[in-house]
This record gives C-alpha cells, sequence and structure tokens, in this order.
C-alpha cells in the first residue's frame, strides 16, 4: 500500500499569485504538440501554418474543456447560470468536451485553408497522447479522479480522501491513454490512407478509456449510469464508433494515397 505524497498543487506562489502545476503540464503539452509538429515532415505546410493550427486547437481545448464538462457533468447549472460555462479560471476539465472543441477548431481552420479535415486530424493525431500524459500527470499532481478501492499492492491511499486503498487510476490512464497509445501511433507511421490514424486514435483512446473507467470512482455528480456504466463510458462509446467506422472506410475506400 502507498500513501498518495500530496504534492502541492502550486508550482510557484508570489504573494497571491501562484502558477499551477496543472497550467505548467498543459503549458508543457502545448510545447511538446508545437516541437512535434514542426519537426513532422509528413504534410507540406509553413511554420506559419502549423502555428495557427495549434493555436485554433489551444483555444479548441480550453473552451470545449470547459464548457464540456459543464454540459457532460453539471447539466442542470446551465439553467442557473449559463455564464457559467465560461469561468475557464475554475476547476474541471472533460477530455471529450477539450476534444469535440478541438474538432470544431479543426473545421473553421480547414475552411479557412482549404485543407481536408481528415489530413488535419491525421497529422495531429500521432502527437496528442503526451499531451493527454502531461494532463494526467497534472490530475495526479492535483490528487483527483483516483480510483475505486482495491487490495492490490499498488493500492493508494488519498488521505483527503478517505482512509481506503484505491488504484491509482490517474497512472493507470497516463500509462494506457499517454504512453501506450503514443507508441501505438508511432507503429502507424508508414499508413497513408486518409483517415487511418484518426481512426486508431480514437478507437484505442475510446478502449482505453472504458477499460480504466472500471478502476476509476465514478464522478460523484454522476455516479453510475445506464447498467452501471460512467459518463467516462458513455462519451467513449461514439468515439469508438466513429473510430471503426473511419477504420474501414481508410482500408477498403478506393481513394488510398499509398498501400500498406
Amino acid at each position: 500500500m502507498i500513501i498518495y505524497p500530496e504534492i502541492n498543487p502550486n508550482a510557484l506562489t508570489i504573494g497571491s499569485f501562484s502558477i499551477k502545476w496543472y497550467g505548467v503540464c498543459y503549458l508543457i503539452a502545448f510545447l511538446w504538440c508545437y516541437w512535434q509538429a514542426i519537426l513532422k515532415k509528413s504534410i507540406d505546410w509553413s511554420k506559419e501554418q502549423i502555428e495557427n493550427l495549434l493555436f485554433y486547437i489551444a483555444v479548441g481545448v480550453i473552451l470545449g474543456g470547459r464548457i464540456g464538462y459543464v454540459l457532460f457533468y453539471f447539466p442542470s447549472d446551465v439553467i442557473h447560470d449559463p455564464l457559467g460555462l465560461l469561468q475557464f479560471w475554475l476547476p474541471g476539465r472533460s477530455f471529450h468536451g477539450g476534444l469535440l472543441g478541438v474538432l470544431i477548431a479543426i473545421v473553421f481552420y480547414a475552411k479557412k485553408y482549404h485543407s481536408s479535415f481528415l489530413t488535419i486530424t491525421d497529422f495531429i493525431a500521432p502527437i496528442v497522447p503526451i499531451g493527454i500524459m502531461c494532463g494526467r500527470v497534472g490530475n495526479f499532481i492535483n490528487g483527483e479522479l483516483w480510483g475505486r478501492v482495491t487490495n492490490v499492492p499498488w493500492a493508494m491511499v488519498f488521505r483527503h480522501v478517505d482512509q481506503h486503498p484505491r488504484h491509482p487510476s490517474q497512472i493507470y490512464e497516463l500509462l494506457l491513454e499517454g504512453v501506450l497509445l503514443f507508441f501505438i501511433l508511432k507503429m502507424c507511421d508508414n499508413k497513408k490512407q486518409v483517415g487511418y490514424k484518426s481512426a486508431v486514435f480514437l478507437i484505442f483512446y475510446a478502449v482505453f478509456r472504458i477499460f480504466v473507467e472500471n478502476y476509476r470512482e465514478p464522478d460523484f455528480e454522476q455516479g453510475y449510469i445506464l447498467a452501471k456504466m460512467t459518463m467516462g463510458q458513455i462519451l467513449s462509446i461514439p468515439m469508438l464508433v466513429i473510430g471503426i467506422i473511419l477504420y474501414l472506410k481508410a482500408v477498403y475506400s478506393k481513394n488510398i494515397c499509398n498501400n500498406i
């Protein structure tokens, strides 16, 4: 049994001003994405185009993550306080909301630069997992998204929650949705079918998230929904379905840029 170290969530504090580790993790994630996007040679874009794309994505993550969190987990709050959707300084982010925000941002970017939507998503899909990993590190530092009670040898006691040993589900997500998904997509570098990498990302993220949710404590605001499923599992099912459709289309479509 391991005791959660209760890390100070503030990376730097000067008077009443503080910089959160969670924000630092987000910054590292965006810097990683920028560095990788500039290095990638899979698309013939200028540095300015890539920087603009990442700006669109950053806006999509910030807006979508917060708005999705409120809509998915606190929908009744929107009626009483619609402006709560825009309170981005408050804690609470949703990956699925952030993903939707990014996809909407890419739609606008694709129209502006006359690019293919799936070409863009294929370009960024292999970069995203390390960004997800950084986010999960932030979750762990904040001591949030803890797991269910268990007796496994690596169980962790989150003393700010209770004295029960629990699954360190943040670490599970870090390893699966971040590290493992990164290497899976790395093995797809030679796949040139449009939509292939996007499909692989959607399928494996959804599978990993649905799996980990079995060990993660359900969100207390929602609890279990539909046949003891969690909100995270329900939101991941459309990702899985769309990913499978994209995969089949990419593999069996006649519009293949290059053979496997």
